[in-house]
């Protein structure tokens, strides 16, 4: 038999970004053949899409750590890093996401209907791609981004029409499995109903579902019993459908103050919902009474007295029936049918759109808003929070000189340092930004192309000569000047030829 799992708890991890490449165009003749590192591939994304194919949450009760393809690396000759696979995992209709604090995120009811639980990270840009007029050829590439990690809850809550609500023994598993092909466990034990049960019931050319949910007591909404983790299976239910044992032996039960005791229940359970699910309050819903067991002579007694007594206090529709016998199946059904077709046609119209619905978790955040503060840790520390400038340090290669200082001229061009001295930060103070602290030394001026590839000529000594230097080594060589002469004010004289 399967299990009915309704709640699940998924660990995520979507794909890691790919790197970015440094790569030089190097063919025979073209000496310069200029950057050509490609880009890194897009992480791979979780999705959870509704299918009506699936009707539990068992797959993730054994395999709740789901992770996803990371991005390909970029490659030379412009070959960018192939898109991480997205990882899509198929949940029931009427599945509810929460986070981990409980936070509703996604009510997917819409078959079809994609959620996007986790977005893997942006691949990182090669050098070819961060060249410009001033850079060339720059000797770095981005580094791809995490994909986002985070846990999230899966409850689901049924989608019926007609939800049957009971004291335990009240024989609801023996009337949805009479009405419809279900099969549900019966005994004569209360409780015997651990776990939801639906049922399809054929109504000439038509059909509607009934929900069989473990047995209320006083006090379910507080926990009691079963019924505080399936009251929310009755949440969506269109029509609720009391069945009353009428032939119980239980001193102090009636028909009339079983039905006082359970909407006494649904009221107290209808104060915390804290989502609409389009059917309206669970005060206001149609309901029915259904008198059970009238096959045994005292309940069918019971329920000839006490018909026109329930009906009215409560104004609902009432029928006497025997699952045993199967007395007033026939009445039952159809009565039922009248009142979903009444519900469903005031529901209102949603029009069918071409492509499926797509929900996202969170739209990443395109501020580049800075805010400095004092860090609590360090008394001469500060912190530095901002969408893009937290990103920024994530692509940093640091073990790259280049990548150092263009990360850098990033942080001074988004107003980081001018933030920095408004506050009062002074050089050598301890700066974090993300995962990453550092002593902060204000921008110095000078040109970074200076150096070599991977290298940045304000970051410390380089043995590249500059144009000036290589001229003057040149005109040494020809004798044109003194080579051991490092006055100023030497011209050089075209007449000291030698030969």
């Amino acid at each position: 038999m399967t299990q009915f799992v309704d709640r699940a708890v998924l660990h995520l991890q979507a794909g890691d970004g790919g790197h970015g490449c440094a790569s030089v165009h190097r063919e025979k003749f073209k000496p310069l053949g200029g950057p050509d590192g490609g880009n890194g591939g897009h992480g791979g994304d979780i999705i959870l899409e509704v299918s009506p194919q699936v009707h539990t949450l068992l797959d993730f009760q054994f395999r709740p750590h789901v992770k996803a393809k990371r991005g390909g690396n970029g490659e030379g000759d412009h070959r960018n890093g192939a898109r991480g696979e997205d990882l899509i995992l198929e949940v029931p209709v009427g599945t509810v996401v929460r986070s981990a604090e409980g936070e509703i995120l996604a009510d997917l009811t819409e078959p079809g209907t994609r959620f996007i639980a986790a977005e893997g990270g942006y691949g990182g840009l090669g050098n070819a791609a961060l060249a410009t007029a001033k850079r060339k050829a720059p000797g770095f590439a981005l580094k791809g981004e995490p994909g986002e990690a985070h846990d999230l809850i899966l409850e689901l809550k049924s989608m019926a029409d007609v939800g049957l609500v009971g004291f335990p023994s009240a024989g609801k598993s023996s009337l949805i499995s009479v009405l419809s092909a279900a099969k549900p466990k019966i005994a004569d034990y209360p409780f015997t109903t651990l776990a939801p049960n639906l049922g399809v019931v054929d109504v000439g050319h038509d059909t509607f579902t009934i929900a069989d949910v473990p047995g209320l007591i006083p006090g379910a909404s507080e926990g009691k019993g079963l019924g505080l983790d399936f009251l929310r299976h009755i949440e969506r239910t269109a029509v609720l459908a009391h069945i009353v044992d009428t032939a119980t032996m239980e001193p102090g039960r009636d028909p009339i103050s079983d039905i006082e005791a359970l909407e006494a229940e649904l009221d107290s359970y209808a104060d915390q919902l804290d989502m609409d699910t389009g059917l309206g309050d669970l005060r206001e819903r149609p309901r029915l009474v259904v008198l059970n067991k009238i096959d045994v002579t005292d309940g069918r007694e019971l329920a000839e007295f006490l018909r026109a007594d329930i009906e009215e206090k409560f104004g609902w529709p009432i029928f006497e029936i025997s699952t045993a016998t199967r007395e007033g199946l026939d009445e039952l059904k159809w009565a039922m049918w009248e009142i979903v077709k009444q519900a469903r046609a005031a529901q209102p119209r949603v029009k069918a759109s071409g492509e499926p619905q797509v929900i996202r978790l969170q739209s990443r955040s395109k501020d580049s808003g800075i805010v400095v503060e004092r860090d609590p840790i360090y008394p001469d520390g500060w912190i530095v929070t901002g969408e893009k400038a937290e990103r920024w340090i994530r692509q940093t290669d640091f073990e790259n000189d280049e990548a150092v200082g263009y990360l850098s001229d990033r942080l001074e061009k988004a107003g980081v340092e001018d933030a920095l001295r408004k506050i009062g930060a002074r050089e050598g103070d301890v700066v974090t930004i993300g995962e990453v602290s550092f002593d902060w030394e204000p921008s110095r001026g000078g040109d970074p192309t200076l150096a070599g590839r991977g290298q940045d000529a304000r970051l410390g000594g380089t043995d590249r000569a500059s144009a000036s230097e290589r001229k003057r080594a040149s005109q040494a060589r020809r004798g044109l000047i003194d080579e051991y002469d490092y006055g100023t004010d030497e011209v050089a004289d075209t007449e000291r030829w030698q030969g």
